[in-house]
């Protein structure tokens, strides 16, 4: 098939470090490459793929010190992939709800796939607006705001298979990955961690937004000798960092919708403890993979119980369920669906 991929510009495909969205785009464009497909990639120059890239800007607005207008060029880019419409099979948007208003007058069978929280306000009158529109969920939670859209699937993410290892012998401590942010309540992994009495390392970034939360709230719990802030770190340290933890911990208070640092550990075959909110049931099996909890009690029980998870089982589910093939043949499905669908009888 002939693919377009239409990422958004904050980030390179793939991001230099934070850019969940950026990433899975990346694994999803090389996946389908590698399977034989002719795949056009819209992105930021900066951006490195075995697809063809038509670079809408040199490189991700979130780095570029000139502060280029994100919404300017979103629009622009908008423009260029609806020109060049007739060269593709399927056209696949991960920008949000930037393409809603275009996707109706493109030939070309189109499908967007939003990659965040969807129980916004302003979401619902938007989604109800462009009902018709094909979209794909990454978990079946974070269509709950919206179950009348036209959902045709729901694919969860997946990593490619070499980019993390087994480590099958831990070291002792728990990782925190991700973003501090009022939603991703690190304040609760440090507090399961001074319980166990087990080191706690935070690679995390800060956002602008975030930053009076993390300085009031946050940094003064940083002031013990069992808790280290790392910082934001990349995919190549994301190995060892995840893979020699006892445990990822993800005591989060928000519908999360999806979490791909769950599968990241799962990948590396750390088992992980999170809350019940948001995609958190579907991705992991409670007992299996790490352990779902509803409070605080029941998360440090289980950090203290954490060795009772067979990494390599850990390991085992990552490949059968979140691999990048396994995503990349979901969305193959999506796409031919709806290629039939254009097809006159």
């Amino acid at each position: 098939m002939k693919i377009a991929q239409v990422a958004p510009l904050y980030e390179s495909v793939p991001p230099r470090a934070y850019g969940g969205t950026e990433r899975v785009v990346s694994y999803l464009t090389e996946a389908l490459v590698e399977m034989g497909h002719d795949v056009t990639l819209f992105a930021s120059g900066d951006s490195v793929t075995m697809a063809n890239l038509v670079a809408v800007v040199p490189m991700g607005l979130r780095l570029d010190a000139r502060r280029p207008d994100p919404l300017v060029w979103h629009t622009i880019m908008m423009d260029m992939v609806l020109k060049e419409a007739s060269d593709f099979d399927i056209i696949h948007f991960h920008t949000d709800v930037l393409q809603l208003s275009l996707v109706g007058q493109c030939r070309t069978p189109c499908v967007s796939t939003p990659h965040g929280r969807l129980d916004l306000p302003d979401l619902k009158p938007l989604f109800q607006r462009f009902g018709n529109h094909p979209m794909t969920s990454i978990s079946n939670s974070q269509r709950a705001p919206a179950p009348w859209a036209n959902w045709r699937a729901t694919v969860h993410h997946g990593l490619p298979l070499g980019l993390y290892s087994l480590h099958t012998e831990p070291q002792d401590y728990f990782a925190f990955v991700g973003r501090i942010s009022p939603e991703k309540r690190c304040d609760r992994a440090i507090e399961i961690a001074k319980a166990c009495g087990i080191q706690l390392r935070i690679a995390a970034k800060v956002d602008a937004a975030d930053r009076e939360y993390f300085e009031s709230t946050i940094e003064p719990l940083l002031d013990d000798s069992l808790v280290t802030y790392i910082g934001e770190i990349g995919d190549h340290e994301k190995n060892e960092f995840i893979g020699n933890a006892r445990a990822l911990l993800m005591p989060i208070d928000w519908p999360e919708p999806f979490g791909l640092v769950m599968i990241e550990a799962l990948a590396c075959g750390t088992p992980v403890i999170a809350y019940a909110h948001g995609s958190v049931p579907e991705v992991l099996d409670n007992g299996v993979t790490g352990f779902i909890v509803e409070n605080q009690e029941q998360a440090i029980a289980a950090a203290k119980n954490i060795s009772r998870i067979d990494r390599r089982r850990c390991r085992q589910v990552f490949e059968q369920r979140f691999a990048a093939p396994v995503m990349a043949r979901r969305y193959l499905e999506v796409y031919r669906e709806l290629v039939d669908e254009r097809i006159p009888a």
